[in-house]
């Protein structure tokens, strides 16, 4: 039997502890560990949702990899790719891949009589995958594609449709330089719907359309495009199979085609996903914050703990009992009364996330934070790590000061009243 464990247990239940002055002393460090873990909690949830949602708008717009012409550079000006691609069955059979889908894009403006704004409009084919615009439609509908003619219907954003004064099914004009051209070429299209992302760079930029469109501006072919676009399962994995990806397009190369070259989401956006990333150590230095409150809290506690019970120190010291195995029982007893702590830490925690995530009480500025809700997200293993974290970091830091049991001398403490 593990004596240590049996006198913490019996001391953390026994009902006379009620009176001493310990017992209000541990409700306060209680307190201090349940508001820490719920503050750790909280925190974790609302970073880790919010680089996903804005991760998520990010790649709604260009999938995670992208297979473009070797010759394209930075600008939204490609040089065509052929559709048809020996490589495309071997990228769809990769593990990890989702779709593969094509598009091509075209930067131009769209003008008003009183307004001028800056464009690129995005061509794709009927195979596009729409969740992402559908999630984010705010009004009207998606563009109807088809591969039989071309299609006139456009997807704006909202913030766009604002500036230019332009409404559901309205007409609008977009012009277009060739580098070859001295003249414009213009589309008069329509507007099916709106999408908001609150993404402002984004949501004033991409129209989306019919990829045929694009390929009419370019005087390309019905086969020819500017690019892939691959979507994954796991974001996490997007260098490896961006590598896996790369292979394959060279496996299947051949001596006349054109240089392809594979790019992510992360290097087309360095500045969005670095900031995202310096969001970690804003979590880190809570994370860390929190850990020693509850850490200093339990210290308290458990010296208040050692002074009230020197009697009983003292009579173990007399039976024969080890300095360390008197501080296991100290020892036990405080992870006793961190997990009390931790579990009001919990509910306080996780039911935040569920009223949050279901009732979205806690609302946002989407111009300044890019969403117009505070964005949580809820995971099992970083509530299992948090609590995993918060016992062992207070248990070491609980080790040094559970030395004064070795300064109590049993002959003066088993005769104090």
């Amino acid at each position: 039997m593990n004596t240590e464990l049996f006198i913490s247990r019996r001391l953390f239940f026994e009902k006379s502890s009620k009176k001493l002055l310990s017992r209000n002393i541990i409700k306060i460090a209680l307190v201090g560990i349940a508001l820490g873990l719920a503050v750790m909690i909280i925190s974790v949830a609302v970073v880790t949702g919010f680089k996903n949602e804005i991760r998520e708008k990010v790649i709604g717009f260009g999938s995670h990899i992208q297979v473009i012409n070797f010759d394209s550079n930075n600008s939204y000006e490609t040089k065509a790719v052929s559709r048809k691609q020996s490589f495309l069955s071997g990228l769809n059979e990769l593990d990890g891949v989702k779709t593969v889908q094509v598009f091509a894009t075209k930067p131009g403006m769209i003008k008003t009589d009183d307004y001028i704004q800056g464009i690129v409009f995005k061509g794709v084919d009927d195979a596009y995958d729409w969740d992402f615009f559908k999630n984010n439609l705010v009004g009207g509908r998606l563009p109807e594609l088809n591969d039989s003619a071309r299609s006139n219907e456009i997807l704006i954003s909202k913030q766009v449709a604002n500036l230019l004064q332009l409404n559901i099914s309205d007409k609008v004009v977009l012009y277009f330089i060739n580098e070859d051209e001295s003249t414009p070429r213009m589309l008069q299209l329509d507007i099916s719907g709106f999408y908001q992302t609150s993404l402002e760079e984004f949501d004033n930029l991409f129209v989306i359309g019919d990829l045929q469109q694009v390929q009419r501006l370019n005087n390309w072919r019905t086969d020819q495009i500017s690019g892939f676009e691959v979507v994954i399962n796991e974001f996490t994995r997007i260098d490896e199979i961006e590598q896996e990806v790369r292979n394959t397009v060279l496996d299947y190369s051949r001596e006349n085609d054109a240089i392809l070259r594979t790019t992510n989401i992360t290097r087309e956006y360095p500045q969005i996903f670095d900031w995202l990333n310096i969001l970690d150590m804003n979590v880190w230095v809570i994370l860390i914050l929190m850990a020693l409150v509850a850490g200093f809290n339990m210290i308290s506690g458990l010296l208040v703990l050692i002074l009230e019970r020197s009697k009983m120190i003292g009579v173990l010291k007399a039976l024969g009992s080890p300095n360390w195995s008197i501080r296991k029982v100290f020892l036990y007893l405080s992870v006793f009364l961190t997990s009390r702590g931790m579990l009001w830490g919990n509910i306080i925690g996780v039911a935040f996330i569920v009223i949050q995530k279901t009732f979205e009480v806690f609302k946002l500025n989407p111009t300044t934070y890019y969403v117009d809700m505070v964005p949580v997200n809820f995971s099992i293993v970083h509530l299992l790590l948090l609590n995993a974290g918060t016992v062992v970091a207070t248990f070491l830091m609980l080790i040094v000061p559970s030395y004064l049991v070795s300064k109590i001398s049993p002959d003066k403490t088993i005769r104090f009243d």
